[in-house]
């Protein structure tokens, strides 16, 4: 599967945290879903087993209904168990190289960087886009460190794949990432912790 800047504009990261009652993580994805965003990355590092598979399967159903991309975090195996379309692999998770090993060339790969010289290891490793963070920080990651508006422009110049920014991304700040050269924004709690996500995703792609 080939990956596209349309693809990437607005990449919906899961956290489960901020479900209200009687919401349920495929219930809000859907939501987000009918809404417009055009990728979805599920990414619950500290549910149980069961738990992920049967939400990886739920949200395999809704993004092939919807014509959008699943990526899994870090779960190759979840990925082939529900025919995701990827996984995302951080610097601390699998290597990018051993992830293509065990998917071969139909999924999409997606590696993080907080740097040039990062961002251009993964394009080397066989990533399909990068992921550059955290740029405002980030209430899911305490030892992320910031990642400046010209280091995200530079990692973008290096790079021929796409990249998208993360970390702490809010309608309040996203138009300051004009002109770095992103395809989009991966947003998690500006999605998912927003009273009305419908307006919060037509907003988003509005400013993107």
């Amino acid at each position: 599967m080939n990956i596209t800047s349309d693809t990437l504009r607005l990449y919906a990261v899961t956290d489960r945290s901020w479900l209200r009652p009687g919401e349920t993580l495929a219930s809000v994805v859907e939501e987000l879903l009918k809404a417009g965003v055009t990728c979805v990355q599920l990414r619950e590092k500290h549910a149980e087993e069961e738990l992920l598979l049967r939400e990886a399967i739920e949200l395999r159903e809704l993004c092939t209904q919807y014509n959008v991309p699943l990526i899994i975090n870090d779960r190759p195996d979840i990925a082939i168990k529900v025919r995701a379309d990827g996984v995302h692999v951080g610097q601390s998770d699998m290597a990018i190289s051993e992830a293509r090993k065990l998917l071969g060339d139909q999924y999409l790969i997606g590696g993080s960087a907080h740097n040039v010289a990062e961002a251009l290891a993964a394009q080397r490793a066989g990533a399909d886009y990068i992921g550059c963070g955290a740029i405002f920080g980030s209430s899911t990651k305490r030892d992320a460190t910031n990642l400046s508006p010209q280091e995200l422009r530079a990692i973008c110049e290096a790079v021929s794949i796409p990249a998208v920014a993360i970390g702490g991304i809010s309608l309040g700040n996203v138009e300051t990432l004009r002109g770095t050269g992103i395809a989009g924004v991966a947003v998690v709690s500006g999605l998912f912790a927003a009273e009305d996500k419908a307006a919060a995703v037509a907003s988003f792609l509005e400013h993107l």
